[in-house]
């Protein structure tokens, strides 16, 4: 088959825009602090759906960690409140990657600007990216 017939809707992608880093920030807070860590996309119709996906670290003394990504033109947490990224890590300082994958629907036109939180449930230090390991976050703009 070289092409479907017309009646299947396909997804396009439309654009996708990619931020890197590599410096770390640490929390001992429950509550989500910013990591900084951000971009900016602005969609081209109001029914494009944003496929946010992160490549990251992270590093705990101990208990665990949430990651939830903040949409600015909301002003609010893509879950819904809901944290996502949830990782308990044994033994106690052990790094691992910490992936986040989301397809938000912002039905807008406006810039939005993406930027990735996180938490430490344990009240003890949480570590949220290293200065010798490149992280991606990449928000990828899918038309109807």
């Amino acid at each position: 088959v070289t092409t479907l017939p017309a009646a299947i809707a396909t997804g396009k992608v439309l654009q996708v825009v990619t931020a890197t880093r590599a410096t770390n920030i640490q929390t001992t807070s429950t509550s989500f602090v910013t990591t900084n860590f951000s971009l900016a996309i602005t969609p081209s119709t109001t029914s494009s759906k944003i496929l946010l996906m992160a490549n990251t670290t992270s590093q705990i003394t101990g208990s665990d960690i949430n990651l939830d990504i903040y949409r600015s033109t909301s002003s609010s947490f893509v879950s819904g409140g809901k944290s996502r990224g949830l990782i308990g890590m044994e033994p106690a300082n052990a790094m691992n990657p910490v992936p986040i994958i989301h397809l938000d629907s912002p039905s807008t036109t406006s810039a939005i600007t993406y930027t990735i939180y996180f938490r430490n449930n344990g009240g003890q230090t949480s570590s949220f990216l290293r200065s010798d390991v490149l992280s991606s976050f990449t928000a990828i703009e899918i038309g109807a």
